[in-house]
């Protein structure tokens, strides 16, 4: 078979191969879908939630980790999930947009109109704090949130979601007189550890997290009374079964601080939220879920599978409309142009707000996150394709044409096996990022490598982090390995010869 040949007919069937070898799960239909947020609490009650409805006789999934209040939100409104641990703080500040303080039947009404439940306090409130290292606060004598005024030199890191809250950093800043101080950005996860390490000075934290009775964090006393009350509570779609609606009430009051602190506390200890969470339900339950707790192997192997089919699905996408796309893009021209933009303009945003503006869209699912990762392989791919085709010398054009050929046949029986080299390097380049950037598809409920990642940072353990960090780096090499197999495959020799002597 001719390189041309080869070229069209076994690039994209030898792409799908990997799909093909995946096993689809089989589901039940309409199961109860509960969401969390990706910090530790949300994880635990998340899973408290999926065994009481659970036991209940319903099906459910529990989607770890899905991302900040907005997207979680966004994915309730929209159906994606059925329901969610929640703050009334939040609820009010960050959903309901309010200033005033509601009453939990003021608040039940206004989320009624997006077709949403609340149900009654959970029987804690997890509110936000300011923590220090207590030596230090000790060394500087601050005890309380106005002591801060008097110190300039303090190192402030804060959760990025304070920074831009209505009830955080800048309503607070005001109260206070703390204007001058300047916090940057950082992941709740890593707040606690680089306040342990020395390597800031201030950060926020919530008042039932195990990790400041661990690192022996002091408390800053809110001495002006900013901070509103959080009492924890589910929200859920109003289309959720009544059995289901019931069995979420039955969990109302039966969590104080003090157990949702020590809940916090084993999850972080054990880094296995399941577990944790059956600690509330009594030691059979414990006992059932450490029996029936899935093994490494079995989550490598789920999280491995589902990473190869966001990657090989998003990647699929990408090949069969870049390539055309850099075909039109080599012509040059104002169309060559505007590709070209758009493709480099979509390169740019963020992944995480990409993933953001999408659920709206399409809400939380694998499709979601494959969209974005589509998105972000196309440009190595228009652009590589585009290059190779406008580096080939005008006299094999002109020979092209001098052979009588179609400009259909010139560009598939010689453009493109000339291209071949420059556009495979464009996919492979692509496959690659491909692979680490699916990581953020964890974020989302999607699954993949980034479970671990995003679960790891969350209990601020560098073990779970690697579990994933690891098999995708592992990834990215066999990745790149089977590209360099491909090469050999697909560019016609004469061009190998040539690129080896040079």
């Amino acid at each position: 078979m001719t390189a041309t040949a080869r070229f069209r007919f076994l690039v994209l069937p030898l792409l799908l191969l990997p799909l093909l070898c995946l096993e689809v799960p089989v589901r039940a239909a309409d199961p109860v879908i509960v969401g969390s947020k990706k910090f530790t609490e949300s994880y635990v009650l998340g899973e408290i939630a999926k065994k009481a409805l659970t036991d209940a006789g319903f099906t459910v999934e529990h989607r770890q980790g899905i991302g900040a209040t907005g997207i979680v939100w966004a994915a309730l409104k929209t159906g994606a999930i059925s329901a969610y641990p929640e703050y009334t703080g939040t609820i009010r500040e960050e959903i309901l947009k309010s200033d005033e303080k509601l009453t939990p039947e003021q608040m039940r009404a206004a989320l009624a109109k997006f077709g949403v439940g609340m149900s009654g306090d959970l029987g804690f409130n997890n509110t936000y704090a300011l923590v220090m290292r207590r030596d230090a606060a000790e060394k500087l004598g601050i005890r309380t949130i106005s002591d801060l005024r008097a110190r300039r030199d303090l190192r402030v890191s804060l959760s990025n979601e304070f920074l831009e809250r209505k009830d955080g950093w800048k309503p607070l800043a005001a109260r206070y007189g703390l204007t001058h101080l300047k916090p940057k950005g950082i992941e709740h996860g890593l707040a606690y550890k680089a306040l342990a390490a020395d390597q800031i000075d201030l950060t926020d934290a919530y008042s039932t997290d195990a990790g400041i009775a661990e690192n022996d964090f002091a408390v800053l006393a809110d001495d002006r009374n900013f901070f509103t009350q959080y009492r924890a509570v589910f929200l859920y779609r109003s289309t959720l079964p009544p059995g289901a609606v019931a069995a979420l009430g039955r969990l109302e009051g039966t969590i104080d601080e003090g157990r949702m602190t020590r809940l916090n506390a084993e999850a972080e200890r054990t880094t296995d939220y399941a577990l944790a969470a059956a600690s509330y339900f009594g030691d059979a339950a414990r006992t059932e879920a450490a029996e029936q707790g899935e093994t490494f192997a079995s989550k490598l192997t789920r999280w491995t599978l589902r990473h190869l089919y966001l990657v090989g699905v998003s990647l699929l996408g990408a090949v069969l409309l870049g390539i055309p796309l850099g075909i039109v893009a080599s012509r040059g021209g104002a169309a060559g142009q505007l590709i070209l933009g758009v493709v480099g303009v979509i390169q740019t945003i963020p992944s995480l707000a990409l993933l953001a503006l999408l659920v709206p869209l399409l809400g939380i699912s694998p499709n979601t996150a494959i969209l974005a990762l589509f998105l972000y392989s196309l440009l190595p791919i228009v652009r590589n394709t585009a290059t190779g085709l406008q580096d080939i010398p005008p006299s094999l054009r002109e020979s092209a044409a001098a052979l009588g050929l179609s400009p259909s046949a010139q560009l598939t029986r010689i453009f493109l096996p000339l291209a071949s080299r420059s556009i495979l390097a464009g996919i492979k380049t692509s496959a690659v990022i491909n692979v680490g950037t699916a990581t953020i598809a964890a974020l989302i409920g999607a699954g993949g490598l980034g479970e671990p990642i995003i679960s790891g940072l969350s209990l601020n353990d560098n073990r779970t982090i690697l579990q994933g960090a690891v098999p995708a780096a592992i990834l990215s090499l066999l990745v790149q390995f089977a590209f360099e197999l491909l090469d050999r495959l697909f560019i016609p020799k004469g061009l190998r010869l040539a690129a080896e002597r040079r």
